[in-house]
């Protein structure tokens, strides 16, 4: 339907919703498959999105198909800790200058 190619987004979940941030990760998932570039940010409650265990919206089989996809996440160090979370392989603690230079990376920015 509409088909372009080489455009990088930006996507910033900031909720732990399991709906929406399967939908944000899903959205990814597609951008990459049509050939674009990708980077996610987690902030806020979306930093606890790994941990999310719902039986439709299982957004860690997402994420893992976006890290296998070669997508690159960056997660709130600030937030993280708040939580004691801890740094892991697909959601690798980083800071606001990462989510700034996502943003100016990025052609479009989303969020969910």
């Amino acid at each position: 339907l509409f088909r372009s190619k080489g455009m990088k987004f930006g996507i910033l979940i900031e909720t732990h919703e399991p709906e929406k941030a399967w939908n944000g990760v899903r959205f990814a998932n597609a951008s990459i498959k049509a050939g674009h570039e990708v980077r996610i940010f987690l902030m806020s409650a979306g930093v606890e999105i790994e941990g999310i265990v719902h039986e439709t919206f299982d957004v860690r089989v997402q994420l893992k198909i976006f890290h296998d996809a070669g997508g690159v996440v960056g997660c709130c160090g600030t937030c993280k800790r708040g939580r004691e979370l801890a740094s892991t392989e697909i959601c690798p603690i980083s800071s606001m200058n990462d989510l700034v230079e996502m943003i100016v990376w990025a052609d479009r920015t989303l969020t969910f």
